[in-house]
């Protein structure tokens, strides 16, 4: 199974990020998402494929945590 996360962008450089996905900091590709540090992005396949609001963010993991993951 595949699944897609959310993080806040906590660095930007050259096209790739650093995301903080549940306290932890994993590397990103950025170049099919226009996001700055401090937005949320999805996560799938080491890949940022979307912007979110930090409620949806919040929701994201509400719903991850009640599956298990």
């Amino acid at each position: 199974m595949c699944v897609a996360v959310s993080g806040k962008l906590i660095e930007k450089e050259d096209g790739r990020g650093k995301v903080n996905v549940r306290g932890n900091v994993i590397a990103v590709e950025l170049g099919i998402v226009d996001a700055e540090v401090g937005d949320y992005v999805l996560v799938h396949a080491g890949c940022a494929i979307t912007r979110m609001s930090r409620a949806q963010s919040d929701e994201l993991d509400v719903l991850l945590e009640e599956t298990g993951l």
